[in-house]
């Protein structure tokens, strides 16, 4: 796996390797080891997934307090999502700063 960091810290893209023929692909797209050695030691303890029937549905801002504050991993499996990370922490040193990243089911 490769960790390209983004603009707002905390925030990464996490590439997997991708295993092709000309049956299809495998990729191993979580390993806490893998994680841990890429500096991301947050533990995932739940995983949900949507599917949105057409284009352009927006999806609402998930932003939890301490104690249910959340880490997200999100991708695309079928079709493009624009997925966009804004900091809503009062105080924070990137305070109303945002990244926004194409993830697909090509990337």
């Amino acid at each position: 796996m490769n960790r390209i960091d983004t603009a707002l810290p905390g925030v990464c893209i996490i590439e997997p390797k991708v295993f092709g023929d000309q049956r299809g692909y495998f990729m191993e797209t979580y390993n806490q080891q893998a994680f841990h050695d890429l500096g991301i030691d947050t533990v995932f303890v739940q995983d949900n997934q949507s599917y949105s029937a057409r284009k352009g549905i927006l999806r609402g801002i998930h932003f939890q307090n301490a104690p249910y504050a959340q880490a997200k991993l999100v991708r695309a499996t079928r079709g493009a999502i624009l997925d966009v990370t804004v900091d809503l922490r009062r105080g924070s040193p990137t305070y109303r700063q945002w990244v926004a990243v194409e993830l697909s089911a090509e990337n």
